[in-house]
């Protein structure tokens, strides 16, 4: 028996005072166990066609990738400047602000002052008598306003032309208006253009339909405005504009050609272009002609924006006007020499190569252009700095 008690008190474990540990002078409950930061597993971003790249890395161009990145961060600016433009002596009061993150271009759940902030020589805050706080511009942001203003009407034939060019090269000469107003910015027309219309008859009509509906005619063909860029530029460089695009001959491959039999069969098959500014609507829609038509169709609603560039979603907004297909993202991959799709794979753009210089900088500006960029810069100042940044201009 003596031994059973013996085993007893050897096997039993001694538990430590339960009170040990809150009397403890080394107790490390104060010490954060939280890892830093820079020492977590970064975790990857889900692939999405939201995020995944519309081009391969290998055929990605910088600075077109930085276009679009740098549209990003001025999307606040660009929004909002529209934006208040357009309200009653163009300020909005800021609790509204919060609410409008779609119309100003801030992200959601975000607080529309931090935005605000980053544009101090743009964008103000101030407490008007009744006490609210309202967003406005400042005095300096209202003096480019008035520039932008003059150069707006100092172009104002060359974006009337541009909107007859739109219409002659549409398929029944005839747009609705609230498309070329929601694109306007593309090319550099003035918000009020729905009511400069009345001031040229002779180009335009404006029809209400029974549901309506607003659409904008083209009055008279004018044969001087039915020349394509690529027309003008065959005419100065005829071997550019047969590099520019290539229609391979289906099955090319089992004629056993050489190399060179090859490209000049296929510069056979590309040639002639089919002008966008002809029937070419009335193509059958899966022949080589109409695929020609509607590259060329691209090409002239490109070569009429103000930066040689466009979003799909600005292209596809005009696909029954343009007789496009569902095909267009195919149809414009098969012709890298010419055009450049960048972006991701739900919101890519199409930028003109040959606009660009090999730095990724427009060749020619338009005075617009010219406007926008001197615009992002001041955006990007902050108070103090205005007076050495304009006078660099």
């Amino acid at each position: 028996m003596a031994w059973r008690l013996f085993l007893t008190k050897i096997l039993t474990p001694t538990l430590p005072n339960p009170n040990f540990l809150k009397t403890s002078p080394f107790s490390t409950s104060f010490l954060v166990t939280k890892i830093p930061k820079k020492f977590r597993k970064k975790h990857k971003k889900p692939d999405s066609p939201r995020t995944r790249p519309v081009q391969p890395d290998s055929a990605r161009i910088p600075h077109f990738e930085s276009i679009l990145n740098r549209d990003s961060v001025f999307r606040f600016l660009t929004k909002t400047k529209e934006f208040l433009s357009k309200q009653p002596e163009r300020v909005l009061r800021l609790d509204d602000a919060g609410k409008l993150y779609r119309e100003l271009g801030f992200p959601r759940g975000r607080k529309v002052v931090k935005s605000i902030e980053r544009h101090p020589l743009i964008f103000d805050v101030y407490r008007h008598v009744d006490n609210k706080m309202w967003l406005g511009f400042t005095d300096f942001a209202e003096r480019l306003l008035e520039e932008e203003r003059s150069i707006m009407e100092s172009m104002e034939t060359d974006r009337v032309n541009k909107v007859r060019k739109l219409l002659m090269i549409s398929k029944e000469k005839r747009i609705p208006l609230s498309k070329i107003y929601h694109n306007r910015l593309l090319f550099g027309i003035p918000e009020d253009f729905r009511d400069r219309v009345a001031k040229f008859p002779e180009y335009f009509r404006i029809v209400v339909e029974n549901d309506g509906k607003r659409i904008l005619e083209l009055v008279n063909w004018d044969p001087t405005l039915a020349v394509s860029e690529l027309e003008r530029e065959f005419i100065v460089n005829e071997d550019k504009v047969k590099k520019a695009f290539k229609f391979p001959v289906k099955y090319g491959k089992d004629l056993g050609l050489d190399e060179s039999d090859t490209r000049k069969l296929n510069l056979l098959n590309t040639l002639p272009l089919v002008s966008p500014y002809s029937d070419g609507w009335k193509f059958d829609m899966w022949s080589l002609e109409a695929e020609k038509y509607r590259v060329g169709v691209v090409h002239e609603f490109l070569s009429l924006t103000l930066e040689k560039r466009a979003s799909i979603h600005n292209i596809v907004e005009f696909k029954e006007e343009f007789s496009l297909t569902r095909r267009t993202y195919e149809m414009l991959k098969k012709q890298p020499r010419t055009f450049h799709l960048a972006g991701t794979e739900m919101n890519w753009a199409v930028f003109l190569k040959d606009a660009y210089g090999e730095n990724g900088i427009l060749i020619q500006k338009d005075p617009q252009v010219v406007f926008n960029e001197k615009l992002c810069k001041f955006a990007q100042m902050q108070e103090g700095e205005v007076v050495s940044g304009a006078g660099e201009e």
